[in-house]
């Protein structure tokens, strides 16, 4: 069945001239279809480029198909599953980051792109997982930065760059329930494996790590690693992407706990189904796209150079 609904996409596709992009934490059947799968930076930059297509299939949660219609409006972006939020995205809003920004006057705001476009429109700069640290970089040391919505991210930011750090108290809640006593125990069951930790975890968990990195970060160290096997400690989609990539080395899991319920409800059905009626468009209203278009371009500007 997955067989012919794979193929049926594969025909719309051609016939509504679509891409379909994916993040790593989606389920294998989706990632697998795919035009592309990345981590929030690397489809930031896709959605940006895209040139070719009429539509983009945004298989991620909601406010990564928001950035894609930030970024492409011209464009009919779709998110299979209008219901897949972040929970993160919505622990603030651009009415808290205001009264925020009124309390600090002359803060600089760097948002994670884990958040809404009201956020981002808010903001100086966005950042990602993986270029965080060179963002907050790119600012002047005596600049004092607003960091939403992602304290743990921000820890981490704080801590590679020396820099304070105004936070928001959010977190990923999928991210929180891996414990370093997590890793500890599957170091007793993998000894001599390599530990790659997502920056979203606690400090703890980041602590009992090799390596810190973005989900393109573990693709890239996977496949140049001299190391067979690998405990990873982010969402589980991530290992279908990373054994997928290695079929010569074994990755697990630090816990089966940290899975995104938002990220699973996009299933290989819904995507037909959005292709099929062109539905669930996501579309961001000026001047709210706008602004929030400044905020990543200055990110994927910064990465660029």
């Amino acid at each position: 069945m997955s067989n012919d609904i794979a193929q049926q996409i594969q025909d719309l596709k051609q016939e509504r001239n679509a891409i379909i992009l994916a993040h790593n934490y989606q389920p294998g059947e989706v990632q697998d279809i795919a035009d592309f799968v990345g981590d929030s930076l690397e489809l930031s930059r896709k959605a940006a480029e895209v040139e070719d297509a009429d539509v983009i299939v945004f298989c991620g949660v909601h406010f990564m198909a928001e950035t894609a219609a930030i970024l492409s409006p011209e464009k009919t972006v779709l998110l299979p599953d209008p219901l897949a939020g972040c929970p993160m995205a919505d622990m603030i809003n651009g009415d808290q980051l205001r009264e925020l920004k009124a309390k600090h006057p002359g803060a600089a705001v760097v948002c994670y792109v884990n958040s809404t476009a009201d956020v981002k429109a808010e903001s100086d700069c966005c950042c990602t997982s993986a270029n965080a640290v060179q963002i907050i970089n790119s600012f002047p040391k005596d600049q004092d930065i607003i960091f939403v919505p992602d304290q743990y991210l921000g820890d981490y930011v704080a801590e590679r760059t020396g820099r304070e750090l105004i936070f928001w108290p959010g977190y990923c809640p999928s991210h929180a329930k891996i414990l370093d006593i997590h890793i500890a125990r599957a170091r007793e069951e993998h000894p001599g494996a390599v530990v790659i930790t997502h920056p979203e975890c606690a400090r703890p968990t980041r602590d009992a790590a090799d390596e810190i990195l973005s989900t393109g970060g573990m693709v890239r160290i996977a496949a140049e690693s001299d190391a067979t096997e690998f405990i990873v400690a982010t969402e589980t989609g991530m290992l279908h992407r990373l054994r997928k990539d290695n079929p010569g080395k074994s990755f697990y899991p630090a816990t089966e706990a940290c899975l995104c319920p938002n990220m699973k409800k996009i299933r290989i059905e819904k995507v037909l189904w959005a292709l099929q009626d062109t539905k669930h468009v996501i579309q961001v209203k000026e001047p709210i796209r706008t602004k929030a278009e400044s905020s990543i371009r200055r990110m994927l500007e910064v990465c660029a150079g």
